[in-house]
């Protein structure tokens, strides 16, 4: 199966002049989005679902795409394999705009681009096996072939014990396991995912994300993966590109927007994983120092900068007096530390001011919340 999984699109080398247009730097893009745009019509006339669109996607890494209701996300991963025609601008693969391609040679691309969906997809009078052979039988696949095939996949996703059953006995999980099975017959290159654990619940989820970044690491696959939640991003991809208005307003590595949001739709987004001060705290919490003895609340944040975890023995020691941590956590994302922590400080020496200095080489931002007692 690696032999015919690393087959690549059999589509002509492009001419010098499409290489000499290229950066040389994305030469090696796997899909590359160029000044793409999408005009539906509508009842009030014209509706732009993409603009402007500049993106390239590498080959072999895990690309999210994440945005609010009607940001262009589906639009945008459906001109990759041409379900969608664009309005303006290119889509290459390969180095290849395939906006030049016949219908023959659609029905090829298509063939090698994988596609999972929200809702499975599934036809429910046939078993896992025949949900599964079903595109291999319509290419005119031989039987011996089939099988094998199908064999290998059911394995893959771990349903060989489940290929008798009928969709309506198993799981939202298992549906989806299937669905990821059909998707790969053709051993494609690419793996598009619209929203493909959007209907699972949590435990499932991670399931499937554990299954789906096994798959891009065995099998190599660029998988581009749509969805309208940061924690699927999180687990799973290596870069992250924010859609709003059918326009790119942020992109970059999962750590860094994860660490460092710069656009109120990515801070937005992020905010159900972070944690927002309680409610029995805020009640106590003071602008200014109602007593002597009242202790300073710091806000310590970690945006992945720096290379190492915070060393809270030292910073302690620096803030001097009684040092409580009242909420927060550092995690790691593709080996940058991430998180905050929220600390109270009394008996110190130091000025809120003072403390917020001290803990400066620790942090990458410091605030001075407020005082409780």
């Amino acid at each position: 199966m690696t032999a015919a999984i690393q087959r690549r699109l059999e589509i002509p080398e492009p001419h010098n002049a499409e290489k000499t247009e290229l950066h040389p730097e994305l030469n090696r893009a796997h899909v590359r989005f160029i000044g793409l745009g999408k005009t539906y019509n509508g009842r009030q006339g014209p509706v732009a679902a993409l603009q402007g669109i500049d993106l390239a996607i590498q080959r072999g890494e895990v690309f999210g795409i994440i945005g609010r209701s009607g940001a262009g996300k589906s639009s945008l991963v459906r001109t990759i394999n041409r379900l969608e025609q664009p309005t303006s601008g290119r889509v290459l693969i390969d180095q290849v705009d395939i906006g030049e391609f016949d219908e023959d040679r659609l029905v090829a691309l298509r063939r090698r681009i994988g596609m999972i969906f929200q809702h499975f997809n599934l036809m429910s009078a046939k078993t896992v096996w025949q949900n599964v052979e079903l595109p291999l039988k319509v290419a005119g696949v031989p039987k011996e072939q089939r099988e094998k095939k199908v064999r290998e996949l059911l394995e893959l996703v771990g349903l060989q014990e489940k290929h008798k059953a009928y969709p309506a006995q198993l799981s939202g999980g298992q549906k989806q396991r299937v669905g990821i099975a059909r998707a790969l017959v053709h051993d494609p290159d690419i793996l598009l995912c619209d929203e493909a654990t959007s209907a699972l619940d949590p435990e499932t989820t991670q399931s499937i994300l554990g299954l789906l970044r096994e798959i891009n690491q065995r099998l190599g696959l660029t998988i581009v993966l749509i969805t309208h939640e940061m924690a699927v991003i999180r687990e799973i991809c290596d870069r992250v590109v924010v859609l709003e208005h059918g326009r790119v307003v942020e992109q970059g590595p999962v750590w860094e927007v994860f660490g460092n949001p710069q656009h109120e739709v990515s801070q937005t987004l992020l905010a159900p994983l972070q944690h927002a001060l309680p409610e029995e705290l805020q009640s106590r919490l003071h602008g200014q120092a109602p007593c002597a003895d009242a202790a300073v609340v710091l806000r310590l944040q970690f945006t992945g900068s720096a290379s190492d975890e915070p060393d809270l023995a030292a910073l302690f020691t620096a803030l001097g007096g009684r040092v409580k941590l009242l909420q927060g956590g550092v995690e790691r994302i593709q080996g940058h530390a991430l998180g905050q922590l929220l600390l109270a400080v009394s008996g110190s020496a130091f000025s809120a001011g003072q403390l917020s200095e001290r803990a400066a080489p620790w942090a990458q931002r410091v605030e001075v919340v407020g005082y409780v007692v």
